[in-house]
């Protein structure tokens, strides 16, 4: 896996949305991948809460049949934390502050995750081994 250029995506995040404090990838059962965070966050234990967020959110899209899960958002009186499905097997959280736009956030991870979702997976179509196995 290319941890440079994992890097170089959310460091492009943060450089095309204003706002951006934190970013971290994940695998879909919650082990850490790679983050950008503040010393103030524990990029672990964020990567299991996101990862148990998603699991929810997805849940709830299949069982209300609204589709496949996107993204969700939680709002909180100090900024945001958005959560994206990157694929089937993981996940990016990025967290912002007040004033950060959270539609262009939107607009602007789409080629972003699309590009993570190839470095996670080589080149003969598998992804990457977690701790499951997935």
């Amino acid at each position: 896996m290319d941890h440079t250029a994992l890097a170089r995506e959310m460091r492009g995040l943060r450089e095309q949305v204003t706002g951006i404090t934190d970013t971290a990838l994940a695998a879909a059962d919650g082990l850490l991948i790679a983050a950008d965070t503040a010393d103030s966050i524990d990029p672990e234990g964020l990567a299991a809460l996101a990862a148990a967020g998603l699991g929810l959110a997805r849940r709830t899209a299949e069982a209300t049949a609204r589709g496949a899960l996107h993204r969700t958002v939680a709002y909180g009186s100090h900024g945001c934390a958005a959560f994206y499905a990157v694929g089937d097997t993981a996940l990016m959280v990025v967290l912002g502050d007040e004033g950060m736009d959270v539609e262009r956030l939107h607009r602007a991870t789409q080629p972003a995750l699309r590009r993570i979702d190839l470095i996670l997976t080589d080149r003969t179509g598998t992804t990457v081994k977690t701790a499951e196995g997935v």
